[in-house]
């Protein structure tokens, strides 16, 4: 559905990847409880569902892996933060058995370090960003799998 804005929305957001979730053994083995920036721009990226038995699903099999957080962490639906508008800062959804993934932000533009707006001290000299571990992840998981 149309962001809650009205508008196409293009900035660093941040996510919270969430723990115990289906794409955590597939998409983010030993990334889940981060809180990471990453690129958003869509116009058309709210979460809709069209009955309650559609998003009671969602919450019981635990299928929503990343939800936009405020300051303290927490999933938030207040805008800017939110840039969609979506209920409980949902921004992804995924599959019963991990191995499909649907988000709206853009971890394929900031998985180097340089694509960051900002970064640590920390972090000097690194080549890659932290969402380099998602792409590693399924290339893991594949080769394992299949």
């Amino acid at each position: 559905m149309h962001n809650e804005s009205g508008r196409f929305e293009s900035r660093f957001s941040a996510v919270k990847i969430m723990e115990g979730t289906p794409a955590e053994k597939v998409w983010f083995d030993g990334m889940g409880g981060s809180v990471l920036g990453v690129w958003v721009a869509h116009g058309e990226g709210r979460v809709f569902f069209p009955d309650s038995k559609a998003s009671a699903d969602v919450a019981e099999n635990n299928l929503a892996p990343l939800a936009y957080v405020d300051d303290q962490g927490t999933p938030t639906e207040a805008y800017p933060l939110n840039p969609n508008g979506s209920a409980g800062g949902l921004t992804s959804l995924c599959s019963k058995d991990g191995r499909h993934l649907a988000m709206m932000p853009h971890p394929e533009r900031c998985f180097t370090a340089w694509q960051q707006p900002w970064t640590p001290p920390s972090w000097k000299g690194l080549a890659a960003g932290p969402w380099l571990r998602m792409f590693q992840n399924v290339r893991a998981w594949c080769d394992k799998t299949l």
